[in-house]
Formats: structure tokens, C-alpha cells, sequence
């Protein structure tokens, strides 16, 4: 199977019938963006290499059974908050800005962002990126699955187990508290 030109949904479903390279492609696509989440989310990068760890565990366990009735990348992210939601309950404890730099730093950026783009949004990408960290944790989970993994409000709803509504809400009041922090 070609793996490069496929939705991530066939390629669960050729990963589930035995083919290796199907995972390896959708391991591609988003081990990035998971690991961006759950660091975000967790503000440790120890916690977030566990449960990025853990989330692609869980996909592997469940390939045979996987059933595309959302996106993939919904189901993904959905394993991936139970399991951030749940380490928080057990352990609140965050990582300092600077550690939380740190480790996205060491992740490859993406090709449409060429070093002097990086560095002309620097300023105000690390501002934008200190406001989302002060959110409210529901706010912030809400608010980087709609920014960083562009999720509707229906997907954010089956990702966090939130009404839509709930949802609409966390985003309407984390943009309104990002927009006062960065027009101060």
C-alpha cells in the first residue's frame, strides 16, 4: 500500500489488517502535534514523554478493533487528554516555562516555518504562548485543540467529553483572556 497519499482513517484500518508501514506513516504525521499537546497540557516534559508513550501504546492495542467512527486524529487526541486528564488528577505538579521551552525546542519545526520567520514571531509567539500556559486547564485544552490540531467544536466535545456548548464557552473565554494579556 502506498501509506504517503492516504487518510489517516485507511491507514488505521491497513495498520489493524497487519501493515507496519501504515502505522509508521500515521506515527509520522502526528507524533509532533501529540507530543506539542500533551507538553502544553501537562507543562512537564517527563509526564508528557509518559503519556506520549502511552497514547501510541493504546493505538497499537487497539488496532484490531479500531473503527473508524470519528476522525483519527480525534481519537488520538481523545486518548491522549483521558490520559493527561487523569495524570493531572493524580498529580498536579507543572514544569517551568523554561523546562516547557526546552522540550519544544528539541522538536523539528514544521517546513513552512523557515528560521527567519521563526525569529521575526518570536517575541510574539513566546507572549501568545505564556498566556495560553496561565489559561485555566479546561480553557487551555479546549483552546490548543482548536488552535494547534484545528478541531471543530463538535470534535473538541468528543475529545475532552464536554458539551459543545461547554466547549464554545472554554474557547469564547480563552481568546478573550489571550487577547487581554497580549494587548497589555
Amino acid at each position: 500500500m502506498d501509506t504517503s497519499g492516504a487518510d489517516d482513517e485507511t491507514l488505521m484500518q491497513a495498520y489493524g489488517a497487519g501493515d507496519l508501514s501504515a502505522f509508521e506513516t500515521l506515527y509520522a504525521r502526528h507524533r509532533a502535534g501529540l507530543y506539542r499537546y500533551l507538553l502544553r497540557s501537562t507543562r512537564n516534559p517527563h509526564t508528557a514523554d509518559d503519556l506520549f508513550q502511552e497514547t501510541w501504546s493504546r493505538v497499537v492495542d487497539a488496532r484490531a478493533r479500531w473503527q473508524p467512527r470519528a476522525k483519527f486524529t480525534t481519537w488520538l487526541l481523545q486518548i491522549a487528554h483521558n490520559l493527561a486528564v487523569d495524570t493531572h488528577r493524580r498529580q498536579p505538579v507543572h514544569a517551568s516555562p523554561e523546562e516547557s521551552d526546552a522540550a519544544l525546542a528539541t522538536l523539528a519545526a514544521n517546513e513552512h516555518e523557515q528560521p527567519e520567520r521563526q525569529l521575526s514571531d518570536f517575541q510574539m509567539r513566546r507572549r501568545l504562548q505564556l498566556a495560553i500556559e496561565r489559561l485555566p486547564d479546561e480553557q487551555r485544552h479546549a483552546i490548543l485543540l482548536r488552535l494547534e490540531h484545528d478541531l471543530s467544536l463538535d470534535e473538541i466535545a468528543d475529545v475532552t467529553g464536554a458539551p459543545r456548548e461547554t466547549v464554545k464557552s472554554r474557547i469564547r473565554y480563552a481568546t478573550q483572556r489571550i487577547r487581554e494579556e497580549l494587548d497589555a
